[in-house]
């Protein structure tokens, strides 16, 4: 999975191998029909004989209520220490039929060791394979947070300093969670979460083979110390507490991932199942901005929307900029301009308390400061990134993030292909920004992004300098919560889903840069 790296304070992820870098011209990226995740540190991607599936995470799709369609469904796999459960999962990823699998590993859970029990790790004295070796409390919160399509963050363990590591890694909601590890079924807690458990049976003499190549190769053990810890602790453990675990399981591989029989059942058995839990099949664009449009139809604009007031100045910058004979750095200007006063206006809504100072003429002033930690920006690209200069103009050391929303031409589904987000920004009044909302799927897209990252939704200000009402209706009513500020609102949409009479490709006016062709320009370019 494509992960995000937090040791800089940042989340990010990745939808393709290579970072988007941050300028605003960047070229879109190619879309692809599979994703898997994976809580490791390979690569992310999976390389198979057919194809090579490329492992980006993304939150799932959400409807019109704000909501996911369904839980993910999710595959235990447990087995000894090198029986072939990695492998039994990427032959299940290849096999499936689904858009999007997460591979969730249970080493990615070693708790913490003290300075004594480093000590014993260190000489192949601690028992890795015992039950109180895992944080069993942290793995059911994680994996009970994936099932429900959130984003989660997991631990990264290093076996050669038998520590975790810094940075921990940022994986997405999906169709289908493959969960493996030795002590998969261990826990009372975990099996409730599984929806089918699958024991990989491999000889004890492979499985040792297995772990001598391992263990040498990737976590710098000598021969003998592999040998000692697998009589002392591996073996003993398979037995007391590993192989009893077989009984919880609804189906057993012998000879791991080698035994392509077993392999095609159990993926037969998942698609049945997927076809009870009624797993949605991707809809086109224009289907479901269709369903947006026609969600809210003839209803009051909602409470939580604040348009400014039009004033003479705003409406003839509005001309200004609507006109289509007007060049560039006219554009430019004027929208700069309004961006300004729109962010002067939204910050009137955030909350403020009561506070005395005193002036230098040594009296006292009653007055107002923020109530609350800080604010953040986050912009969704590209053309909500024009509107952070006019923000940190206007708050002083502003910290910013970025969302980048695409569409996926074989899917139809709006995809997240790069988020990066300041540390602890769920303490965080954000201002979400985009140019224009026309439908306001991407707009929905992203505050779920803000929500899975447990940012409240009352803390949450989208502004816009153009939305039209259907936009403004698909956000309040899937997070009322959330409030929505702008300069103006149109009422229609036309049948491309662009604002009429509307401003036009405002990315395009701006940056003066025809669109890509498949370039989520913010909502506008959802629909392609």
């Amino acid at each position: 999975m494509s992960r995000s790296d937090s040791e800089s304070g940042d989340d990010s992820l990745d939808g393709l191998s290579n970072r988007v870098p941050r300028c605003p011209l960047t070229p879109s990226l190619s879309p692809q029909k599979r994703t898997t995740s994976q809580s490791k540190t390979e690569p992310p991607l999976l390389r198979t004989d057919k194809r090579t599936i490329y492992t980006a995470g993304r939150p799932p799709w959400y409807n019109v209520t704000g909501t996911t369609f369904k839980e993910a469904f999710v595959i235990g796999l447990c087995g000894g220490s090198a029986s072939g459960k990695t492998t039994v999962a990427n032959k299940i990823i290849e096999a499936l039929d689904v858009p999007w699998v997460v591979l969730l590993s249970m080493d990615s859970f070693y708790k913490v060791l003290n300075k004594e029990e480093q000590e014993l790790a260190a000489k192949n004295e601690y028992n890795f394979d015992h039950p109180d070796a895992f944080d069993f409390e942290l793995l059911v919160t994680v994996l009970r947070k994936l099932k429900k399509g959130k984003s989660i963050k997991v631990p990264v363990y290093d076996f050669t300093s038998h520590c975790r590591r810094k940075e921990w890694k940022t994986v997405y909601g999906a169709n289908v969670v493959i969960f493996e590890g030795i002590l998969a079924f261990a826990n009372k807690e975990l099996l409730k979460l599984l929806d089918m458990k699958v024991f990989v049976d491999t000889d004890s003499d492979i499985r040792l083979i297995r772990r001598l190549k391992r263990d040498i190769s990737q976590r710098g053990r000598d021969i003998s110390g592999i040998i000692k810890q697998y009589n002392k602790f591996v073996k003993p453990a398979f037995e007391q507490y590993i192989e009893p675990t077989v009984q919880s399981a609804d189906i057993v591989v012998p000879r791991g991932g080698e035994n392509f029989v077993a392999l095609d059942l159990i993926v037969q058995h998942v698609h049945s199942q997927l076809e009870k839990v009624r797993v949605p099949r991707p809809v086109s664009v224009s289907v479901r901005e269709s369903a947006l449009a026609s969600a809210h139809q003839g209803q009051p604009l909602p409470k939580t929307l604040s348009v400014m007031e039009s004033t003479p100045q705003v409406r003839g910058m509005h001309t200004i900029i609507r006109n289509k004979e007007t060049n560039r750095d006219e554009f430019i200007f004027y929208s700069k301009r309004l961006m300004r006063l729109l962010i002067e206006h939204a910050l009137s809504f955030l909350p403020l308390k009561p506070v005395s100072v005193e002036t230098p003429q040594g009296g006292v002033y009653d007055g107002k400061r923020l109530s609350g930690k800080r604010i953040t920006g986050v912009s969704i690209l590209r053309a909500g990134e024009t509107m952070e200069q006019a923000l940190m103009a206007v708050c002083k050391d502003i910290r910013l993030g970025k969302i980048l929303i695409q569409t996926n031409h074989d899917t139809g589904e709006p995809e997240l292909h790069y988020l990066r987000l300041p540390k602890d920004i769920s303490e965080d009044y954000v201002i979400l920004m985009d140019s224009t909302v026309s439908t306001g799927a991407a707009a929905l897209m992203a505050v779920r992004v803000l929500l899975d990252h447990d940012v409240a939704e009352d803390k949450i200000f989208l502004l816009s300098l153009l939305m039209a009402e259907m936009g403004v209706h698909s956000v309040a009513y899937a997070f009322p919560k959330v409030r929505i500020i702008t300069t103006a609102v149109d009422k229609e949409v036309n049948d491309q889903f662009h604002i009429i009479p509307g401003i036009g490709n405002f990315g395009d006016r701006y940056f003066g840069t025809d669109a890509p062709s498949d370039w989520c320009e913010s909502d506008e370019g959802m629909d392609f």
